[in-house]
This record gives structure tokens, C-alpha cells and sequence, in this order.
């Protein structure tokens, strides 16, 4: 098994003597089992961690249910996971910025360094990604990983370790604002409140955006971004019929022209939305991916000189989510909701809490 958990075996077995690592497999549609997860050799900058908070994101779920997310297809037992932070257990010889003991937030994806999008700092597109609990890179849901140490970021002493592994999450919403250029005179429209959509909302607010109103169908993922900070929210139907009248409702509700939309829905609705509501010069971000073909007004978005905007996973964003986080600007904890252990039937409930949604927004493992 190489750097990233990227399978060459199977599951694997500890040595005699040495405590078990264990880890959530992902072994069918709806299976996952608490089995062995053998370790690669820890190389001169790598930095092996013990984990100790790992939260569960849509596509987790997603892989649990389908087998599958867009053309990432699980054709082998996989380890789950890749929202996560833990405590350094051991580092390279060539380690210098971390010592055992020390607490990091861990980025997930470790790219190639040698393509073209690499050398020019956009390394979050680079084809060689290995990505963890994306096929066939296995996941963080396992007692201890081993990773690349300048990938593994040092928290301050009044960041938890699970804020820790919120900064995963936080990411995708800083990203997404940096791409937006949100700043103090960018009023932002965010569609959808979920995990993502909340978060980008607070990254939003973070940024200097005097003003972000938020819609979603669900009462109460409003009340919370509401409560979060949203100036407005307002609740919108799934029927695409609705769009004019809901886009005159948001506008109303911003009181202000809407310079940058954020779909972290990613539905033809939700789209159609952002490109009529906002306004002429403006920018809409697409984060959230729920279809892969939508038909959209692009034509008049075009003439109005919307600029759409691409979102993938983030670059560079770790040491912004720490110092927003210390700092107090971003504050992650209201939507830890629930909170599990890391036992065979702890796991399976974890994660059917996080499909059903309801009241869950953000569920953790603390292992």
C-alpha cells in the first residue's frame, strides 16, 4: 500500500506484538465492517497520525449507498473517511515541522508536485490526485494513517482537533469565496444550507460580504443558518416552475444588488436561480455537483456578463481555516450535531444518522 492509503493488497493484519490499526471499510452497498488496515512504511516526510476526529461528508454517505459518485466507481473494499485531524504519532527523518505529540488538521489529497497544473499552483485539478476514500485511495476512518507531513498542519492550542477536522469542509467554502473574490463590497447569495452551503455562508461572512441571504427547501436548515448569522433566508420549492417568482423574493430579500451567487446545491433549479438573481456583472460559483447535464438560461446569463465559475475541492486553504477558526471569525462548532464512537455498531449508526438528514448537519466520529 503506497502514500494516500492507495491499495496494492488487501485488509491488512498487524504484526505480532504491535497494536491492531483498525479502519471502516467499505465493503458493499450499505456494508461497512470495523476490520484490519495495515500501514504503509512510514517514508522520510511522512508523518504518521493517530486519529482522532473524522467526520462524515455527503459523499461518504453517497459511496455507502451507491457504490459510486460520478465516474469514482468502488470496485474493491475501500476505507471510508476524509474529513479528519489527530495527533502525530511518529515522523520522518526528514520532518522538521512537526514532533509527536503535536495536533494537525489534515489535508486529503496529495498531488503529483510534476504536471503542468501542479507547477502552476492549481494542484487540486491535477489528474494523479490521490484523494483519501476516493477509488481506489482508502480513507481516514481508521485508528492511525500514515501521510505526507507538509500536507499535516499544526493546530493553536484553542482550535480543537475537531474544528480540526472541520477545516475539510471549511475549505470548500473558502475556495469557493477566493474564486468568487467575495470580499467587504460583494453581497452573496448562497443556495443550499447544507453542510457545504453553511459553511461557505460563514467563509462568506469571514471574507467581509456585508450581506449573505441563503435559501433552501428544509425549515429547519434555515433556522440554523439563520442562527449562524444569514441576514435573510428564505425557503424555496423544488418546482422549477417557481424560479421567477423565488428570484424576485431573494432579490427582495437582499435589498441590494446579489454580486455573487454560490450554488452548493448543484441542481438545474438551483443554477437556473443563481443566474437570474443575480446581477448584471456578477459572478455565480457552481460547488455543489447533483447533476451532471442541466439545462440553464445561459444565454441571458451571457449577455449580462455572468461569469460562471468552477469549484473543485480548494488549494491552499488549511492555513486560512486555522486562522480563521483561532481567530474567532469562523466558529464550526454549532454544526458538529451529533457525535459517535468508533465501535462496529457506533459506525453503521453514524452513518444512517448522516443519510437521514433531519436534524443532523455535521456527525463526527471520536475515536
Amino acid at each position: 500500500m503506497g502514500k494516500g492509503g492507495m491499495s496494492h493488497g488487501s485488509v491488512g493484519e498487524g504484526k505480532d506484538g504491535e497494536e491492531e490499526n483498525m479502519a471502516a471499510w467499505l465493503l458493499g452497498v450499505n456494508n461497512l465492517k470495523i476490520l484490519p488496515f495495515k500501514l504503509p512504511a512510514l517514508g522520510p516526510h511522512d508523518a504518521r497520525i493517530r486519529m482522532k476526529a473524522v467526520g462524515i461528508c455527503g459523499s461518504d454517505v453517497h459511496y455507502l449507498k451507491e457504490m459510486k459518485l460520478a465516474d469514482f466507481v468502488v470496485t474493491e473494499p475501500m476505507v471510508i473517511g476524509h474529513e479528519c485531524a489527530g495527533v502525530v504519532e511518529e515522523v520522518g527523518s526528514e520532518v522538521k515541522h512537526l514532533v509527536p505529540g503535536d495536533r494537525v488538521a489534515i489535508e486529503p489529497g496529495i498531488s503529483c508536485w510534476r504536471c503542468g497544473l501542479c507547477k502552476e499552483g492549481r494542484y487540486n485539478l491535477c489528474p494523479e490526485m490521490k484523494f483519501f476514500a476516493t477509488p481506489p485511495v482508502h480513507g481516514s476512518l481508521a485508528n492511525q494513517i500514515v501521510h505526507p507531513a507538509d500536507l499535516c498542519f499544526k493546530l493553536p492550542d484553542n482550535v480543537s482537533l475537531e474544528e480540526g477536522a472541520m477545516c475539510e469542509p471549511l475549505s470548500v467554502g473558502v475556495h469557493a469565496c477566493r474564486r468568487a473574490n467575495v470580499g467587504p463590497e460583494t453581497n452573496v447569495l448562497v443556495m443550499g444550507a447544507g453542510p457545504i452551503g453553511l459553511v461557505t455562508m460563514l467563509a462568506a461572512r469571514a471574507f467581509g460580504s456585508p450581506r449573505v441571504v441563503i435559501v433552501d427547501v428544509d425549515d429547519h436548515r434555515l433556522s440554523v443558518a439563520k442562527e449562524l448569522g444569514a441576514d435573510e433566508t428564505i425557503k424555496v420549492s423544488t418546482n422549477i416552475n417557481d424560479v421567477y417568482a423565488e428570484v424576485e423574493q431573494i432579490k427582495k430579500a437582499m435589498g441590494a444588488g446579489i454580486d455573487v451567487s454560490i450554488d452548493c446545491a448543484g441542481f438545474t433549479k438551483t443554477l437556473s436561480t443563481a443566474l437570474n438573481a443575480t446581477s448584471s456583472g456578477g459572478k455565480v460559483c457552481l460547488v455543489g455537483l447533483a447533476h451532471a447535464e442541466m439545462t440553464i438560461p445561459l444565454v441571458p446569463a451571457a449577455v449580462r456578463e455572468i461569469d460562471l465559475v468552477g469549484v473543485f475541492r480548494y488549494k491552499n486553504t488549511w492555513p486560512f481555516c486555522i486562522e480563521f477558526l483561532s481567530s474567532g471569525k469562523i466558529d464550526v462548532k454549532p454544526l458538529i450535531t451529533h457525535r459517535f464512537g468508533f465501535s462496529q455498531e457506533e459506525v453503521e449508526e453514524a452513518f444512517e444518522t448522516s443519510a437521514r438528514g433531519g436534524s443532523a448537519i455535521k456527525v463526527m466520529f471520536n475515536l
